[in-house]
Parts: C-alpha cells; sequence; structure tokens
C-alpha cells in the first residue's frame, strides 16, 4: 500500500501544475479580450482619461495561478530530490543533467518575463484618470497581442516546470523501486 502513495502525489501534484498554468493561460486570453480599446480614449487635447477594465482582474488571477504553479512545481522538485537516499546510488551525468539544466533555465526566465509582461500589462488596465495617467500623467494602452504572448510564456513555463517536476519524482520512484526489488543475478 506504501508504494502506491508516491505516485499518487506525483500525480496529484502534476494535475495540480498543469490545472494552474491552464488557468493562467486562459485568465491571459480573457485579459487580452477585455483590455481596453482605443476607442475608449478619452483626450482633451492636454489630457488624457482611460477607464479601468476587467483585463486587470484576469491578469492579476494569471499572475497568482502562475505563481503557485511554479511554487508548487518547485517543491515537487525539492521532494523528488531531497528524498532520494543518495548512498550507493551512481550520480547520473551528461545527457540528463543537461536537459534538467535547459529546462530550469527555460523555466525561470519564462516565468520572470512573463510576471514582468503580466504585471505591467495588468497595471496598465487600471483606470488612468486625468493628470494623472499610468505613468508620469500619461496614458498608456496595453498593445495587441501582450496578453497572448504571456499566455504562451505561461504555457512554455508551466510545461517546463511540470517536466522538471516529472523528471524529478520519477527518477526518485525508479530508485525506491530498485531498493525495494534489487534484480536477481
Amino acid at each position: 500500500m506504501g508504494n502506491r502513495r508516491p505516485g499518487l502525489a506525483a500525480l496529484l501534484l502534476s494535475l495540480a501544475i498543469v490545472s494552474l498554468g491552464v488557468a493562467a493561460a486562459l485568465s491571459s486570453i480573457a485579459a487580452e479580450i477585455k483590455k481596453t480599446k482605443l476607442r475608449q480614449l478619452k483626450w482633451d487635447g492636454k489630457l488624457c482619461y482611460l477607464p479601468g477594465s476587467d483585463a486587470f482582474k484576469y491578469g492579476v488571477a494569471a499572475l497568482a495561478c502562475l505563481s503557485v504553479a511554479q511554487v508548487v512545481g518547485y517543491a515537487a522538485i525539492c521532494a523528488g530530490f531531497c528524498s532520494r537516499d543518495r548512498k550507493g546510488v551512481e550520480r547520473r551525468k551528461g545527457k540528463r543533467l543537461t536537459i534538467k539544466a535547459a529546462l530550469f533555465v527555460v523555466s525561470w526566465t519564462s516565468f520572470g518575463v512573463a510576471t514582468v509582461v503580466l504585471g505591467a500589462a495588468a497595471s496598465m488596465s487600471r483606470d488612468q484618470p486625468y493628470r494623472r495617467g499610468w505613468l508620469n500623467g500619461e496614458c498608456y494602452l496595453v498593445r495587441d497581442g501582450v496578453f497572448v504572448a504571456s499566455a504562451v510564456l505561461v504555457a512554455i513555463a508551466s510545461g517546463s516546470t511540470l517536466c522538471l517536476a516529472v523528471m524529478s519524482m520519477k527518477k526518485g520512484r525508479i530508485e525506491q523501486d530498485l531498493k525495494l526489488h534489487p534484480q536477481a543475478g
């Protein structure tokens, strides 16, 4: 019975990462649809006004889901890494380590860029009143495709984190199975 729990935990963690990644990507796409349009801009010749939009809420939801997915993924990676008994286990070098390192870099880079893009775009989707604007009293509109690009970055970050988590949990599971069922002669 105890052998089934690590498999169930790995499945639940993987489902959590996938669900949160999909929720973040869908929230980003919803933000693209709901963002403030150019026709909503009011200009009095000197000052501008942009109303807030639901893109702010969707952008914040996307940021929250992406962040939780990243935390859950790296908690799974750390748990898989820390749960292994290193005594007598030969560390594999080379190709597998290179793949993990590449996934790590891709995961954190895409997470960082997606966070900055989503944060700025969501911030620009708030109400920009006369004289205050978004930055230095000027109004800014989110360009078309910015939230969609962030959805792609979310998919890349979540996917690479999921791959790393699965590789980490899978290797730990294989090593555990070898200890329980050593091969005969």
